[in-house]
């Protein structure tokens, strides 16, 4: 049997067992078949560490609807939220309360990679249609990729691969890599020191940080020790701050370049200061992109929330735009899950951060941009990577 024969065989199979499911499968379904509107779920942290990105994508994703006339297929649409805590434990319970109890038609979420785990367990039992406009956990679209389950931001895999070739490019070919001991950092890492094998570079030595430890001072004292070209990393939010305030403090920024995942600078630079200065990270955005759409949304984001745009909120607002597109394309009908399905697998989306497409095991195909902080904003000089497709290994879809 062709690859080609085992995946369309794998599709019909799945419709076919979420067809079959009985009770909990139907309700979004049926929930549908009661109302005129599309009802949208939001399964996002409203409270503790992540609230602020559960907002910016609810916004972005608001923002693109209003720019359709507040209607998808020229339906009425209806919101529910469910507030996920970034606590993997209630993922399941919560993602089953917006399907069963809210009969939501699709469900939007969600920022920390263990709750869209639970979320994507239960999208696959029941059909739902399941939109990850963060989450980069490299399952989503690895083993337990699903034709209702698209994600809209970036795998795991994704922003650290480029870094390797951009290392190689400026002569750095030993270099340490460091992070928190979860599997986001573990991911980044696998990518980064795949690409950089390939590019001819060598990691000589792997250095992690119990999450959410921020205590960096006797792996800093170890890399002085070690003397590499260059280090890269994978941190984010406030433990970004702290490493980079860290790593200058113990005079390494000027003798050890530093490189990293774009979220290591994203979103920090006020609290980071100078010591964030001629850090080079590669991500698929940037706030400063020349392009006139990223202009017009921008002004578009500031005028409705009276507040700047950021990546996240990049996401959620692709993500209505997938969600618009493919609803236009099916009618209006949200019923119609092959037409949904097609019409989002053949979307391109033409985006604040560039034009990109939907891979096969449904995660962007796009460009990545190499970002260098310069008088306190993450600089576009370069694309990094032209068109990187997340390699979506164990998916059989």
């Amino acid at each position: 049997m062709t690859q080609a024969v085992q995946n369309a065989q794998s599709r019909r199979d799945f419709l076919a067992g979420v067809g079959a499911l009985a009770g909990i499968s139907l309700l979004p379904l049926a929930g549908c078949a009661r109302s005129d509107k599309v009802r949208v779920g939001f399964m996002l942290p409203y409270t503790g560490t992540y609230a602020q990105l559960g907002v910016a994508i609810e916004n972005g994703f608001r923002l693109a609807l209003a720019e359709q006339g507040g209607t998808l297929g020229g339906r009425e649409v209806e919101y529910f939220k469910v507030d996920d805590e970034s606590n993997p434990a209630k993922a399941t319970d919560n993602a089953n309360k917006i399907i069963t109890r809210d009969k939501v038609d699709v469900v939007v979420g969600t920022v920390h990679s263990g709750v869209a785990m639970g979320m994507i367990k239960v999208a696959r039992e029941t059909g739902t249609l399941a939109l990850i406009p963060n989450a980069g956990v490299n399952a989503a679209t690895g083993d337990l990729c699903a034709p209702n389950v698209f994600r809209t931001s970036f795998s795991n895999w994704q922003p650290t691969h480029p870094l390797g070739k951009v290392m190689i490019d400026n002569g750095h070919r030993k270099a340490v890599f460091i992070t928190w001991k979860y599997s986001a950092g573990e991911q980044a890492l696998q990518s980064f020191a795949e690409g950089y094998k390939a590019a001819g570079g060598t990691v000589i030595k792997e250095l992690f940080v119990p999450f959410p430890n921020v205590e960096f001072q006797a792996l800093l004292t170890e890399i002085a020790a070690l003397k590499p070209d260059a280090v890269a990393c994978f941190f984010a939010g406030g433990g970004a701050v702290k490493f980079v305030k860290d790593y200058a403090a113990a005079g390494l920024k000027n003798n050890i370049p530093l490189y990293g995942s774009g979220f290591l600078t994203e979103g920090v630079l006020d609290a980071q200061g100078d010591s964030a200065e001629g850090v080079i990270t590669t991500l698929h955005y940037a706030d400063s992109l020349d392009n006139p759409r990223n202009k017009a949304f921008r002004a578009a984001y500031r005028e409705a929330y009276g507040m700047e745009a950021d990546v996240y909120a990049v996401q959620g607002y692709d993500t209505g735009l997938l969600l618009a597109q493919a609803l236009e394309k099916a009618g209006g009908d949200i019923s119609n899950r092959d037409a949904i399905i097609a019409a989002m697998e053949g979307a391109v989306i033409d985006s604040p951060r560039g034009r990109w497409t939907m891979s096969k095991a449904h995660n962007p195909i796009q460009d990545f941009y190499l970002r260098r902080v310069e008088n306190g904003d993450n600089k576009v000089i370069g694309v990094a990577w032209k068109g990187l497709e997340d390699p979506a290994r164990g998916c059989n879809m």
